[in-house]
C-alpha cells in the first residue's frame, strides 16, 4: 500500500486519487487526465498514466481491462464486479450485496492457490436498449 516507505504520496498522486474517487464512471486514463488538469494544469498525460499504474499496483485503485475497450480505472479498491454495455461501453458497478463465491469454490476444489479473479458481465444498458433501431 502507499504507506510503504519506498512509495510517497506525491501531490500529483493525491490529486489523481481524489479526482478518481469523486466519480463512479470508471474513467479512462485520458478522462482522468482531463479531470486532473483542472487542478494541476501543468501535469502531463504520461505522469497520469504512470501514477495510475502505481496506484493500481499498490492496491489503492482498480485497473479494469474489460473487453476491447481502453483500460478504465475505479477508485474503489475493494473487490467488486462490473457490468459493461456492449454498445456504448458504459461500465457500472454490480448491485450492492451481489456476491459470487468463485474464489472459495475453486480453492476448495483445486490444488491452486487462488489469489484473485477477473469477472466481467456484459449486456446492454437501458439507454442503448431503448434507442430506436436503424436499418
Amino acid at each position: 500500500m502507499l504507506n510503504q516507505p519506498s512509495l510517497r504520496m506525491t501531490r500529483q498522486r493525491q490529486v489523481i486519487l481524489e479526482e478518481l474517487r469523486k466519480v463512479n464512471t470508471h474513467p479512462s486514463a485520458d478522462e482522468i487526465y482531463e479531470m486532473v488538469r483542472k487542478r494541476l494544469p501543468r501535469i502531463s498525460l504520461g505522469t497520469v498514466y504512470r501514477n495510475l499504474e502505481i496506484l493500481s499496483e499498490n492496491g489503492e485503485i482498480q485497473k479494469l481491462e474489460l473487453g476491447c475497450s481502453p483500460k478504465r480505472f475505479d477508485g474503489v479498491a475493494e473487490d467488486h464486479y462490473h457490468i459493461r454495455c456492449l454498445d456504448c461501453n458504459r461500465v457500472i458497478d454490480s448491485p450492492p450485496g451481489f456476491d459470487v463465491c468463485v474464489t472459495h469454490e475453486l480453492t476448495e476444489n483445486t490444488d491452486f492457490k487462488i489469489i484473485g479473479h477477473k469477472l466481467e458481465f456484459i449486456g446492454f444498458c437501458p439507454t442503448c436498449l431503448n434507442r430506436p433501431q436503424t436499418c
